[in-house]
C-alpha cells in the first residue's frame, strides 16, 4: 500500500536515540523530516554544528538534516506541532517533565510517538510492537476523548530489553499458556546512550545493575500482552516473570537468557520451533518499510546466535533465537538477540510510526 508522505519532527534531536531517528528518516519512503528539536543550548544552531564532537552513528549526518536549524522543545511547541504531520519523541528529561511535554504536544494536536517509559503505563496509551499487539492502537480513541483532541495523542515503544524474549514467547503462549519466565539480559553499552570512547570505564568490564531496568523487564509484558476494557489497556495477569539485567562492553546488541515453565499442556522443542519458523506478522497485509520480511529466525547452531554476527539481521529489525532446549527445573530454555537501537528503541519506533499512518491515525 502507499501513503502520502508525512512532514515530521524528532523531539530530543541531539541524544543517541535521537540521532538514530534521524538516521533511519533520511530518505524514508513515507516521513519527511522538516524539524529537529532538542532543548534551549542547541536551539538556534545547524544541527550539524548541535551534534558537532557528539554524532555517535556509525553512518555519516545526513545532509539534509544537518542544515535543519535546531528548534527548543519546549519554548517552541506551538510552532513545532503546527508545522508537521507528527513528531517522534526521544528527550532525556524527569519522567514528571517528559510527561508534561509529551502530553502539551498531544493537546496542540500533534501525534506523538515516543520512545520514552514516562507514558508506558498510562492506561490510555498504547504500548505497541506491530508484531506483537497492533489491536492496542484502538485505544487512541479513548485516549482522544481524554485528552479533549481531534488529532492528538500519545503512543510509546516498549522498552529495548524485552525485545528479544517477548517476541519470541508472545506466538507461544497464544497456543501454550506460560506461568512463569526467568530472564537474564545482557545488554549493550548503547542502551544508555554510550559508547566506548564516551564510557572507557566498561571496556573489559560488565556491571550488574542497569537502574530502573529489571523492573521494566518484569511489568512491560504484561501490558503488551494485555487486551483493551473499559477505555483503558488492562495488563495480563501473568506469566510471572523476574527478570536480571546486566551491563555488558558490546557496542550495540541485547541478547537474553530465557528460562519457560509452561500452566499446563507442555509442547515439543519441534512445536515451538516451528512455531517460531511459521510466525506471520499481523500487520504483514500493511506492507510497512521498516518491517523485516521474517521476524523470527531461529538458529540450529549452538553458538548462535551471537551479537556481532547476527544484530543487524533485517537491517536489525528482527529477533534471533537459538539454543533451545530442556530444563532440569524450568520446562525450557533458549537464547535470543535483538538490536537495542533499532527494532529496541528507534526502528521500532519508525515501525509503529509507520502503522499509525497505514490505518490513517495521522490524517
Amino acid at each position: 500500500m502507499s501513503v502520502h508522505k508525512y512532514n515530521v519532527a524528532v523531539i530530543g534531536a541531539t541524544g543517541m536515540v535521537g540521532q538514530r531517528f534521524v538516521t533511519l528518516l533520511d530518505a524514508h519512503p513515507w516521513f519527511n523530516l522538516t524539524v529537529v528539536a532538542a532543548s534551549p543550548r542547541s536551539a538556534g544552531k545547524s544541527y550539524a554544528e548541535a551534534v558537532s564532537g557528539k554524532w555517535l552513528m556509525s553512518s555519516p549526518l545526513p545532509e539534509a538534516a544537518a542544515k535543519l536549524t535546531v528548534l527548543d522543545a519546549t519554548a517552541d511547541l506551538e510552532k513545532i506541532a503546527a508545522s508537521v504531520d507528527f513528531a517522534f519523541c526521544a528527550v532525556d528529561m524527569p519522567d514528571a517533565e517528559n510527561k508534561a511535554l509529551e502530553e502539551a504536544y498531544a493537546k496542540a494536536e500533534c501525534p506523538i510517538v515516543s520512545n520514552n517509559k514516562s507514558h508506558r503505563w498510562t492506561p490510555d496509551v498504547p504500548m505497541v510492537v506491530p508484531e506483537l499487539n497492533p489491536e492496542h492502537v484502538d485505544i487512541i480513541a479513548a485516549q482522544r476523548k481524554r485528552l479533549g483532541t481531534r488529532r492528538g495523542f500519545i503512543s510509546v515503544k516498549s522498552n529495548c530489553s524485552i525485545q528479544n524474549y517477548v517476541p519470541a514467547l508472545s506466538p507461544v503462549r497464544e497456543l501454550f499458556p506460560i506461568s512463569d519466565i526467568l530472564v537474564c539480559t545482557y545488554q549493550a553499552i548503547s542502551g544508555a546512550s554510550k559508547n566506548f570512547e564516551t564510557w572507557p570505564e566498561m571496556i573489559d568490564n560488565v556491571i550488574p545493575y542497569i537502574g530502573g531496568e529489571e523492573e521494566k523487564s518484569e511489568r512491560e509484558p504484561l501490558k503488551l500482552w494485555g487486551k483493551i476494557s473499559g477505555g483503558e489497556i488492562v495488563p495480563a495477569t501473568a506469566p510471572n516473570i523476574t527478570a536480571q539485567c546486566i551491563r555488558v562492553p558490546v557496542t550495540n546488541g541485547h541478547m537474553a537468557a530465557a528460562f519457560v515453565r509452561f500452566a499446563g499442556a507442555k509442547p515439543t522443542k519441534e512445536q515451538i520451533i516451528g512455531i517460531w519458523d511459521n510466525f506471520k506478522s499481523p500487520v504483514a497485509q500493511y506492507a510497512l518499510p521498516s518491517a523485516p520480511k521474517k521476524f523470527l529466525n531461529y538458529f540450529t547452531e549452538d553458538n548462535r546466535p551471537q551479537i556481532k554476527l547476527d544484530r543487524e539481521l533485517e537491517n536489525g529489525m528482527a529477533v534471533s533465537i537459538g539454543r533451545l532446549r530442556p530444563d532440569s527445573q524450568y520446562d525450557y530454555k533458549f537464547v535470543c538477540l535483538s538490536h537495542n537501537t533499532l527494532l529496541g528503541a528507534a526502528g521500532g519506533g519508525v515501525l509503529l510510526a509507520e502503522l499509525l499512518a497505514a490505518k490513517g491515525y495521522f490524517d
